[in-house]
C-alpha cells in the first residue's frame, strides 16, 4: 500500500474553513475542528436568515402602511382591498415609502379610493 500525502490539499481545505470563520470569537476562529462546526452552523443560519429577511421586511412595510392609513381613517386591509378593486398596482414596499417620505401623496391616494 502506497502512502498518500495530502499536505497541500488538507491545508487548503482547512485554510478555507478558517477564512470563513474570521471574526468568530476565541477558538471558534482559530481551531479547525471548532471553526468547522461553527462555520457549518453559520451557513445554516445564513440560509434561514435570507428567507426571514423577506418576511421581516414585508411585516415592516405592512405596519408602516397600516399606521399611515389609520391616520387617514381607513384600516390596512380595507385600503389594500380598494387598491386591488381599482387596479392600482403599487406593491407594499412602494406604498410604505410613499407613506413615509411623501405623506401628501399617500393622503391623495387614499382620498382617490374613497
Amino acid at each position: 500500500m502506497v502512502r498518500i500525502k495530502r499536505g497541500n490539499v488538507a491545508r487548503k481545505s482547512r485554510k478555507k474553513i478558517l477564512q470563513l470563520a474570521k471574526g468568530f470569537r476565541g477558538s471558534h476562529s482559530r481551531l479547525f475542528r471548532v471553526a468547522n462546526q461553527q462555520v457549518m452552523k453559520a451557513l445554516r443560519y445564513s440560509y434561514i436568515g435570507r428567507k426571514q429577511k423577506k418576511r421581516n421586511f414585508r411585516r415592516l412595510w405592512i405596519a408602516r402602511i397600516n399606521a399611515a392609513s389609520r391616520l387617514n381613517g381607513i384600516s390596512y386591509s380595507k385600503l389594500i382591498h380598494k387598491f386591488k378593486k381599482s387596479n392600482i398596482e403599487l406593491n407594499r414596499k412602494m406604498l410604505s415609502q410613499i407613506a413615509i417620505l411623501d405623506s401628501l401623496t399617500f393622503n391623495k391616494l387614499v382620498t382617490i379610493l374613497n
